[in-house]
């Protein structure tokens, strides 16, 4: 997720993420400097779903099926020790990867309107980006600044609604998974 003045986003749009907060002493010096995302108020993050439903489809039935299909998932643990790249992106790669794949298969099936990424990619990978529309210099010196922060792990519990009001991206409800 990124603002709007960069890939066109609109208030209304929304997305599923799940934060990641003991990235941010190693990511956010890079993310406030290279990912737009970052800027517009997003948290250090995997994407699990965007774009999601328009904010005017958001309410207390989708709430609840959110709740139902979030309260399926157990809490897992992320481990983060290496970077990964898509042309112009830098990333930390999660590891194990499932548990986040799982929940965006579970949220894209009950609302299949909304497929990931508008489903422009036929494989979703999750990612925590700490670069985006860069060169590969500035990925490379990214890359080698991250070096002494990696490996960390982060618990992840919940994810939570992400909505854009124009200007920046704004967290709406959170939803717990499985203790």
């Amino acid at each position: 997720m990124a603002d709007d003045s960069t890939h066109g986003f609109q208030a209304g749009q929304t997305g599923l993420i799940v934060r990641i907060p003991d990235a941010e002493p190693a990511v956010r010096t890079w993310r406030e400097r290279f990912d737009p995302s970052a800027r517009a108020g997003v948290p250090a993050h995997i994407t699990v779903l965007f774009p999601f439903l328009d904010e005017s489809r958001i309410d207390a039935r989708v709430r609840s099926a959110l709740t139902d299909v979030f309260s399926r998932h157990h809490a897992f643990d992320l481990r983060f020790a290496s970077c990964g790249r898509f042309p112009g992106v830098l990333y930390l790669a999660p590891e194990p990867d499932t548990p986040v794949r799982r929940l965006t298969e579970a949220i894209a099936d009950r609302w299949p309107e909304a497929p990931p990424y508008g489903g422009k990619f036929t494989d979703v990978v999750p990612h925590l980006t700490l670069a985006d529309g860069q060169d590969d210099a500035a990925l490379e010196e990214i890359e080698a600044g991250l070096l002494g922060a990696l490996p960390f792990t982060s618990r992840v519990s919940s994810v939570d609604l992400m909505v854009h009001n124009g200007t920046r991206w704004q967290v709406r409800a959170s939803f717990a998974l499985r203790a």
